[in-house]
């Protein structure tokens, strides 16, 4: 179901940042791990980082590690992904997803119970 609002997607050069936020409407994400993911047109949809219930822990696809930070603020029920050094081959649309049931290997959701519709990311002169 559509409980979820991406905001923050844009048009930046290489190089540079973005700050993207999922906002649950009408859910409260306490208790989900929460995945963000992008997918860009005639590409596999990409798994980009995901982050436990309480934001303790945390994991990066490798494409993005070390230019991506997962964070969450509980009490705003808004999880965010800062995107820093972009690339061109960062252009995607970035979604996110929740779940409750995942593993211990990492923080992931197996199954979305909420998803969002998507922002546009793209990384160009």
């Amino acid at each position: 179901q559509l409980q979820l609002v991406e905001s923050g997607g844009g048009l930046v050069q290489p190089g540079g940042s973005l700050r993207l936020s999922c906002t649950a409407s009408g859910v409260n994400l306490d208790h989900y791990r929460i995945e963000w993911f992008r997918q860009a047109p005639g590409k596999e949809r990409e798994g980009v980082s995901c982050i436990s219930s309480s934001g303790d822990s945390t994991s990066y696809a490798d494409a993005v590690k070390g230019r991506f930070t997962i964070s969450r603020d509980n009490a705003k029920n808004t999880v965010y992904l800062q995107m820093n050094s972009l690339k061109p081959g960062d252009t995607a649309v970035y979604g996110c997803a929740a779940g409750t049931v995942g593993g211990d290997r990492r923080p992931c959701p197996y199954e979305y119970d909420y998803w969002g519709q998507g922002t546009q990311v793209t990384v160009s002169l």
